[in-house]
């Protein structure tokens, strides 16, 4: 893997990781409201605007990253989001982490370490697959 793929891999990571966290501030404004006021209140949410757009553009990144990183190597990036997010949810919201978390978040770690320590042995990116072949195995 590349520097560049580590650094995009990164923003990726952490546009989805800010995307929850702006669906979050959405959430919270829907508190107390239900039925079609909750849902007044959502679509004139700017936050919620902004959370798209977050999403839509970590899409185009995931399918560029795609194309010049195997997906056994991209996709455990995905799980350090669930390290971020509760994070991001502790320290900007006062949401309350469990201590048996702080285990967990060391075993995703040491899972994600081994995953791409394990996707490419030689210490280089494995090639992508031909964009030509097809799943169905028909030519």
């Amino acid at each position: 893997m590349t520097p560049i793929d580590a650094l995009s891999l990164s923003v990726f990571t952490l546009m989805l990781a800010f995307g929850q966290v702006m669906f979050k501030r959405v959430g919270l404004t829907l508190q107390g409201h239900g039925g079609a006021e909750a849902l007044l209140l959502v679509v004139r949410e700017p936050m919620l605007y902004l959370a798209l757009v977050f999403y839509g553009g970590a899409t185009l990144l995931w399918i560029w990253i795609l194309s010049r990183v195997t997906l056994s190597q991209a996709y455990p990036w995905v799980a350090l989001g669930m390290v971020v997010v509760p994070l991001l949810g502790w320290l900007m919201f006062g949401e309350r982490v469990a201590p048996l978390f702080w285990l967990g978040v060391l075993l995703i770690i040491a899972g994600f370490g081994l995953t791409q320590y394990g996707a490419s042995p030689s210490g280089h990116s494995a090639p992508v697959a031909d964009p030509s072949s097809r799943l169905d195995g028909k030519d």
